[in-house]
């Protein structure tokens, strides 16, 4: 049984009082709406992965829209969450600049995005910095979710799997323990590059092929039981108009939304599409 994710990547949006204006509109207009089951029996849930520098104001925005009833909270946990959108693999030390993923945790946030496409691209994070920062991340008591996804030139070389895999499998490849014990911790974000922000997006047909390829190389790696308890999201330019398409495929768990997310109405759209 597997939940369905609706997350949010504001990337580098949005001032402290924009945010706080953001959550006073969408907490209310979310509580008012059933989203139901997802189709493996599981909640629907909520992620806003938001710039370090917001991650006090949207956690005290989501925590008082729970404390008031705003947002519905189930088996003692909050449907809405929230998340940064990096950390580094260590809790302190000489790196001016990085997140400390204790420190992440310390201010209440229950999420961590690893491995983001942004990141590997302008910032140069490797596969095995990716893999770093994910155990780092989950043993401070974080969940996080893994990006994975090819270029344009990769999809066009047929290399879309094989970038696929090497990626998982290095995210991956320390967390036997994690994911043998707590497999909902981890999630996987299949966005292809080409299709971020870019107004392009794989067609429905597209996703599910990578998703259920992710799937299988999850099976064989950590054995179906684990496999199946992990979600597996899609990214890239999804908007109201095409993600109810997207999220009927088998193995598509949910969305990592960009843009659409930044705007209460756009976001809900998509969510109740």
């Amino acid at each position: 049984m597997r939940d369905f994710i609706f997350a949010a990547n504001w990337k580098l949006n949005k001032t402290p009082q924009e945010a706080r204006a953001f959550f006073a509109e969408f907490l209310p207009q979310l509580a008012k709406r059933d989203l139901g089951k997802s189709s493996t029996g599981g909640d629907k849930r909520t992620i806003f992965f938001v710039p370090a520098l917001l991650m006090e104001t949207s956690e005290a925005s989501i925590r008082s829209g729970v404390t008031t009833n705003v947002v519905a909270r189930k088996g003692g946990r909050a449907m809405v969450e929230v998340g940064v959108q990096n950390v580094y693999f260590e809790n302190s030390g000489a790196f001016t600049g990085e997140n400390s993923p204790a420190v992440v945790k310390a201010i209440g946030a229950q999420w961590a995005l690893i491995g983001h496409s942004e990141r590997r691209t302008l910032f140069g994070e490797t596969d095995e910095q990716c893999g770093k920062k994910m155990k780092a991340s989950l043993d401070a008591g974080l969940s996080t979710m893994l990006c994975v996804g090819e270029t344009l030139a990769e999809r066009d070389g047929s290399k879309t799997m094989t970038v696929v895999e090497r990626q998982v499998r290095s995210g991956l490849a320390s967390l036997h323990a994690t994911l043998a014990k707590n497999p909902e911790r981890v999630v996987i974000a299949y966005e292809p590059v080409w299709a971020i922000g870019t107004g392009k997006v794989a067609t429905p047909e597209q996703a599910t092929e990578v998703h259920q390829a992710i799937r299988a190389i999850l099976t064989k790696d950590f054995g179906p039981e684990t496999a199946n308890n992990i979600a597996i999201l899609y990214g890239g330019s999804v908007k109201p108009d095409n993600a109810a398409a997207i999220g009927a495929k088998p193995d598509i768990d949910g969305f990592l939304v960009g843009g659409a997310s930044l705007e209460t109405k756009s976001f809900l759209g998509l969510m109740t599409t």
